[in-house]
This record gives structure tokens, C-alpha cells and sequence, in this order.
């Protein structure tokens, strides 16, 4: 079953690539290797929600929004590539949580991400990862996620 009939089943699908918010571009592919910038969770062009986790934003929201970063990651690999199926490993997750002091719960923020690369790429999604909290990302997101994949 195709990459994109998985999402499918999942009730999702790739969005085309969400545009640049300054200068840089989706992804870049070097050797056997993609690189995606930082994507935010925008979807039909709009961010889902804005404010920090633990804050304006729940931890709930914050998972939904994490995982539509991994989304628009996905639309620039796909744009990259083609085809998602061409994906032979996730090799890296980088998750910032943009964060009250108090709230330690970016690995939960983390595994939205996580647990959709693994239903969608299965062993091939099992990936190293970071959680970082920040205290602002840009345009107030509260999440933004980047990925590395082998090709």
C-alpha cells in the first residue's frame, strides 16, 4: 500500500507545500537524503493555533498541530521527490514546542509526530528525535517540526 493510501486510511492527506514565511526553501536533497526546513502547523494557509503549549494552546491542540507540521514536512519531501513511496527511511525529528516555563510535556508534543511517521512508514518511520522548548517560534506557532529522511 502506497504512502498516501496510508494517510488515506488515516483520514489525512499530504497538502501541497506551504509557502516560505521568510528566505529559504521546503527542502533540500543532498546525496541519498532530504533535509526539510522548520514547518509550522499551517493548514489552507492559516496556523492552526497560536500562543505557547500550556498556555493559550492545550496539549491536545498542540499534538493536532504537530502533526500537520509532519504533513506539510511530508508535501516538501513529496515535492522533492515525487513520490513519498521513494522514502526509504525517516532518519531524524526535530519538534520545538513553543512553551510556558512550567510545561515539560514537549515528548508528548513530540510522539504526534512519532506515532504518524511509524503508522504511515512503519519500521522505515522509527526515528531518531528531539523536543525542544523554546519560548517563541515564528509567527507565534506553537509547534514547528523538520525531518530528515532517506531516500
Amino acid at each position: 500500500m502506497s504512502v498516501e493510501a496510508k494517510l488515506a486510511e488515516l483520514g489525512l492527506s499530504v497538502p501541497e507545500v506551504a509557502k516560505p514565511v521568510a528566505a529559504y526553501i521546503p527542502a533540500v536533497r543532498s546525496g541519498s537524503h532530504i533535509f526539510t526546513s522548520g514547518q509550522l502547523p499551517m493548514r489552507s494557509g492559516q496556523l492552526i493555533a497560536t500562543g505557547k503549549v500550556g498556555g493559550e494552546v492545550t496539549p491536545e491542540v498542540a499534538v493536532e498541530c504537530a502533526q500537520q507540521c509532519a504533513l506539510n514536512a511530508l508535501a516538501a519531501v513529496k515535492a522533492e521527490l515525487g513520490s513519498l513511496d521513494d522514502v526509504r527511511r525517516v532518519v531524524k525529528v526535530v519538534c520545538f514546542v513553543a512553551s510556558t516555563p512550567d510545561f515539560t510535556g514537549q515528548p508528548q508534543i513530540a510522539n504526534g509526530v512519532s506515532e504518524l511517521l511509524g503508522k504511515v512508514f512503519g519500521e522505515a518511520g522509527i526515528h531518531a528525535r528531539s523536543a525542544v522548548g523554546v519560548p517563541v517560534l515564528p509567527l507565534d506557532a506553537p509547534v514547528e517540526v523538520e525531518l530528515i529522511v532517506e531516500v
